[in-house]
């Protein structure tokens, strides 16, 4: 079972910029963009339904390989408009998002660009 979970492994790195999403799957090292008109003048995402569908469309994308996996554990990192951290009203904008999309687990990030091996530590640790 355990040589199992290593093989199933189904990572999601999302950097989040005005009306664009950067997508990477870490264990296949594909990558997708994604672009809608979701950020308004206060809010990153600002418009849910667009980037929500944004999100979905480049997971599907990916195509990152069996029918089987599960759904991705996704560390979604906001970049522009963070100024002085998010509200909790904006992280649960970002939860929902990748939930929505189909994630199974979500956890965002602030802070620097993540390398693959700190984007597998951090959706361990969620």
């Amino acid at each position: 079972m355990r040589i199992l979970r290593g093989i199933l492994k189904n990572t999601v790195y999302v950097q989040v910029r005005k009306n664009f999403f950067q997508v990477r799957h870490i264990e296949s090292k594909r990558e997708v963009q994604g672009n809608a008109v979701f950020t308004t003048e206060r809010l990153l995402i600002g418009n849910f339904m667009e980037a929500e569908n944004c999100l979905m469309t480049a997971l599907k994308e990916l195509d990152y390989g069996k029918t089987y996996l599960s759904d991705p554990t996704t560390v979604i990192h906001p970049i522009d408009m963070t100024e002085g951290g998010l509200s909790e009203v904006e992280h649960r904008i970002f939860l929902e998002v990748a939930y929505g999309a189909g994630s199974k687990k979500v956890m965002v990030w602030l802070g620097s660009e993540l390398e693959d091996n700190e984007v597998l530590q951090q959706a361990k640790d969620t």
